[in-house]
């Protein structure tokens, strides 16, 4: 009882956080596309970026939460292709768009003599080419789900997968040597992109850093440029995407391998698949210190509004 009521509180906040930090973000970063006087490119890449992860709370998340509150079966066939194609799409495009603003932050702190300057977006317009290829690479990889998802509310006495309201059919072997590589084709591509660049700006701003050193003066050593201070954004950005992708990998491995059903493993399969879209905005929060100061404000109503509801929830219980 006790396990259960953690669950639902864990999926409930991890919901609300998420939903919360990412709206916070895209709102943010259209206000300065808006009012600023340059449109930068990798503002609207973090737009995009909160759009998708706002899609998979939307899409995992939601129905998670629905879910552990007591409410079964609660979509039909149609509303179950559409909610896990969703999270297909939406997975996808957080891996490119996470590349793509990795790649074009790189370019951005390189130096002015270095070729790579010139692939340097000057304005949004530039960008817009990669997220509609983005959106048809992933649509068109996600699309044999909806021939291979039926809701569990159709009398079937076997379920299949880690989603207790959806049930995953069997597949034909044509399609999954089509789908399978294709997916593998992607992330390899897109995360060995990630790391290269992420692995330059590691280099960069470690020279950068070694050449304050050599002049030894303090105030430059506290003084960071925008452009570097962005890209330390974006590093960590980096680091929580590749725990929390590999840590899921890791965890989907070992829930297809054991023969067993594992409740914690599941929930904590769960609660990861979840993790990157939840608390990747409040990396960037923590790097802005006016959405800082907006954030700690609304995070005390969230805090007190669920510690209510714990209490209410263990009253109600007992």
């Amino acid at each position: 009882m006790v396990s259960k009521l953690i669950k639902k509180i864990i999926f409930l906040f991890m919901t609300l956080l998420g939903i919360l930090g990412n709206m916070s973000i895209s709102v943010n970063y259209m206000f300065s596309l808006w009012r600023g006087p340059e449109k930068k490119p990798i503002q609207l890449i973090l737009i995009h970026l909160a759009f998708t992860n706002i899609m998979i709370i939307l899409a995992k998340g939601l129905p998670k939460t629905i879910e552990v509150f007591g409410l079964r079966n609660f979509l039909d066939d149609i509303g179950c292709k559409i909610i896990v194609y969703l999270e297909r799409v939406a997975r996808g495009l957080s891996i490119c768009t996470s590349s793509l603003l990795t790649v074009v932050q790189a370019i951005i702190i390189s130096p002015r003599a270095s070729g790579w300057r010139r692939l340097r977006p000057m304005s949004i317009r530039h960008i817009l080419p990669f997220f509609l290829f983005f959106w048809i690479i992933n649509s068109l990889i996600g699309v044999n789900l909806i021939h291979s998802i039926t809701s569990t509310g159709l009398n079937i006495s076997q379920h299949m997968g880690d989603e207790n309201y959806c049930y995953f059919m069997l597949e034909s072997q044509n399609i999954k040597l089509i789908v399978l590589p294709l997916m593998v084709l992607r992330d390899a591509v897109f995360q060995g992109t990630m790391g290269g660049a992420s692995g330059y700006m590691v280099f960069f701003l470690h020279k950068h850093h070694q050449h304050v050193l050599y002049f030894q003066n303090p105030k430059l050593l506290y003084r960071i440029p925008p452009e570097l201070r962005a890209a330390q954004s974006v590093l960590l950005l980096m680091l929580c995407f590749i725990f929390f992708y590999w840590t899921d990998c890791a965890f989907s491995l070992l829930l297809s391998l054991s023969s067993t059903d594992n409740t914690l493993m599941t929930n904590t399969h769960g609660f990861l698949s979840l993790g990157y879209a939840t608390f990747s905005p409040l990396v960037l929060i923590h790097r802005d210190e006016l959405l800082a100061e907006c954030w700690h404000s609304q995070w005390e109503k969230l805090r007190k509004y669920l510690s209510q509801l714990f209490v209410q929830q263990v009253r109600k219980n007992t």
